[in-house]
């Protein structure tokens, strides 16, 4: 073996090797071999007092992998680094190197921003040293997020039954509950709108009052909407008119952010969906006779486009749409934007979504022609359209009517789909004229509370106040609902959107970190402990000072939150636990809300909140009561002795199996019908496990059997 590839995923290893030949062997890490320890002083993997030296250890799932890796490298004349082209995959890159003895001066870290043979093969003419300031950055990231995620989350556990924080997590927490503040605060208020419907020749038109006298038209109620009315007394006369061009530019290419608020908005995926789907797209999709990666690198936080691209984009507008629909490439990103990949775009301009849409399910296909349309659409002329204008009075009265004419769909051409437009015409109008057919109608509103954040919203507010990272907003919002924090749900049966709701114990949770962490738990702190990760990336900032005076502030809050922190109390059901005759309590577990001995774990009585009748039966291991619990497969009934006994019973009943009538030709018991795990039927011995003897088909009578449903 001469040279070893190591990248993270083994779907993207098949597609690189492919690429390489026979002089290259590609391997897959899945990932991190190896994570923070939890040993050491609270767990934490982490030594404080010895300037935050970390202790890492393989992951326990990743043992085998790193056995196998290491006896490739032995066999093998050069090792690259092929992990993903950001802080994650440089810090992968450099664990995998400690851990199977690289040496840490050589150039073995290669980066690709596409799976295309081109740039595989581009990646390889200039290997580098592995980025020590890249990976500082990540590791303090890791170390702020296990030094929250563990202290903070067992305050919690022990005080208010929460059952984790964290630094990123946590604020966005806050977000959703600062929300529901404000609606709950929230007071409507009456107003009034007034529209002139008009008439002039066979068109119709609406006309709305804007001014007053020259102020902006405010009506609060209906009587001050008669008293407009009754003013307007006079001709209503067309007093300017301004038409103008307007155009409307194309959207910039996506952006990991952009994308999933794109795809939650127009294609309804959720977060963690839309990721999942383009790391496929990423890693490779088999095309045939060969497997490429129709898009770059999923996680950037860039609008820019490679000049490659740009070219390629600029020649397939020209012959597709015309010369006229050409554009010019723009990037606008983000203050706190790292530039360190391109846009999201397809990897070849030539693999357009219906060329491709064999290859790919369906959701597939949607998220690549949504990636596809607006990187090209990007690149595309702005749409034009004619506006027209006209402000019409009577008697110190101004309404304003507007009217839009689409001249020329420019980008909209091929982003249409996303951007509907519509047409409002206005008649022929000229200045001085006086219009006779008008009817005056008032409108009752109320002012509505603000919106509550749906994910994109949600997604949206987070990029904006500089919190995470893009490649951590699936994550954060998967981790508050599954700690029950926040629920997402439609608030009605028309609504189309769901939003995020805080729970009790997600309110309690946040209450509790704002009464005694409120100076780090908020949206600034974490923005600007963002902005210090960047700048360690770039070799600006000591990664062991940052970390140090993060400490000096937290430990003390810690601290005081110990002592100063009520316990909740554990919520009485009024009812005696049926083994001790103890009090019954409410508490959250895995699965949501139960019941169970307040004595635990000396007495492990429990049951579903839901199920309030009794259970019977014994367990027929070791006679205690039985129990019935929820599991992630549904409710299932277990002994009430666990951990010292294991037995479960399934609430499914089971078919009993049909004798056959005949006989086992290895141990002479009855032959019986049964079911499998996946619901299929087949013949086996009665004395299983024992005798495993399962009766195969006849393949003849199999074949007749075939051929008569064809007929049919």
């Amino acid at each position: 073996m001469a040279k070893l590839v190591i990248v993270e995923s083994p779907s993207k290893s098949k597609t690189i090797e492919k690429y390489l030949g026979a002089d290259y062997q590609v391997v897959s890490s899945k990932g991190h071999i190896r994570d923070l320890a939890t040993t050491g002083k609270g767990g934490l993997g982490i030594d404080i007092e010895d300037n935050f030296k970390p202790t890492y250890k393989v992951s326990t799932d990743k043992k085998a992998i790193v056995k196998d890796l290491k006896a490739k490298v032995k066999k093998s004349d050069e090792v690259l680094l092929a992990s993903d082209p950001d802080r994650e995959g440089e810090a992968i890159a450099w664990h995998l190197a400690q851990e199977l003895g690289l040496d840490m001066e050589k150039q073995n870290r290669i980066i690709f921003h596409e799976i295309t043979k081109g740039a595989v093969l581009e990646a390889l003419k200039t290997p580098r040293t592995i980025n020590q300031d890249l990976v500082k950055s990540q590791e303090t990231r890791r170390m702020l997020d296990r030094i929250i995620g563990f202290k903070l989350s067992k305050l919690l556990q022990s005080k208010i039954q929460s059952k984790s924080a964290g630094r990123v997590q946590s604020v966005a927490l806050r977000l959703i509950v600062e929300k529901e503040n404000e609606i709950r605060k929230f007071v409507s208020e009456e107003y009034w709108t007034l529209a002139a419907n008009i008439q002039k020749d066979k068109a119709r038109f609406i006309a709305t009052l804007a001014k007053v006298d020259g102020k902006k038209a405010k009506l609060a109620n209906e009587e001050e909407t008669n008293a407009i009315i009754q003013r307007c007394n006079q001709a209503y006369c067309v007093t300017s008119i301004e038409r103008k061009v307007r155009k409307k530019e194309a959207k910039m290419p996506f952006i990991t952010s952009t994308l999933q608020q794109e795809a939650s908005t127009k294609l309804g995926f959720g977060a963690k969906k839309t990721m999942q789907i383009a790391q496929k797209l990423y890693e490779g999709i088999a095309l045939g006779n060969h497997t490429e990666g129709l898009i770059s690198y999923m996680r950037s936080d860039s609008t820019r486009l490679s000049d490659v691209f740009i070219k390629d984009a600029f020649s397939y507008i020209e012959t597709t749409f015309g010369k006229e629909y050409v554009g010019k490439a723009r990037q606008k990103n983000s203050d706190n934007a790292q530039d360190a990949h391109e846009a999201i775009r397809p990897t070849n301009i030539q693999n357009t979504p219906e060329s491709v849409k064999e290859y790919l399910t369906n959701d597939q296909y949607k998220l690549y022609k949504l990636i596809y349309s607006r990187a090209v659409a990007s690149l595309m002329s702005a749409a034009k359209s004619d506006v027209v204008s006209a402000v019409i009075t009577n008697n110190g009265c101004e309404f304003h009517a507007n009217g839009s004419t689409l001249t020329f769909d420019g980008y909209l051409k091929l982003y249409g789909a996303y951007e509907q437009t519509k047409d409002e015409m206005l008649p022929l109008l000229k200045e001085e004229e006086i219009l006779e057919q008008v009817k005056l109608e008032g409108k009752q509103h109320f002012t509505e509370p603000p919106l509550r954040y749906s994910e994109a919203r949600l997604i949206k507010e987070m990029e904006d106040k500089g919190i995470g990272r893009p490649s951590t907003y699936a994550l954060i919002i998967d981790t508050l609902q599954a700690r029950g924090y926040v629920e997402l749900k439609k608030l009605n049966e028309g609504s189309k959107t769901k939003v995020f709701i805080p729970t009790e114990q997600g309110e309690l949770t946040d209450t509790k970190l704002q009464e005694f962490f409120s100076s780090i738990i908020n949206v600034m702190y974490t923005a600007n402990m963002e902005k210090s990760l960047d700048e360690i990336a770039i070799g600006q900032l000591d990664n062991v000072q940052e970390l140090r005076q993060f400490y000096n502030t937290f430990d003390p809050l810690l601290q005081d939150a110990y002592e100063k922190m009520e316990k909740k109390e554990l919520e009485r059901t009024g009812d005696p636990c049926p083994e001790c005759g103890s009090e019954l309590v409410y508490r959250i577990g895995k699965y949501g809300k139960f019941i169970s001995c307040i004595n635990f774990p000396s007495c492990r009585y429990t049951k579903s909140e839901e199920d309030a009748p009794e259970i019977e039966e014994v367990c027929p291991k070791c006679n205690s009561k039985m129990v019935m619990k929820k599991g992630r497969y549904g409710a299932f009934l277990a002994c009430s002795n666990y951990p010292e006994c294991k037995y479960i019973k399934s609430n499914k009943e089971k078919e009993a199996p049909k004798p056959t009538g005949e006989k086992c030709p290895e141990c002479s018991h009855d032959l019986v019908e049964r079911k499998s795990r996946y619901n299929t039927t087949f013949i086996g011995c009665s004395n299983y496990p024992k005798c495993r003897y399962i009766k195969k088909v006849d393949k003849e009578k199999k074949e007749d059997t075939k051929k008569e449903d064809d007929k049919e």
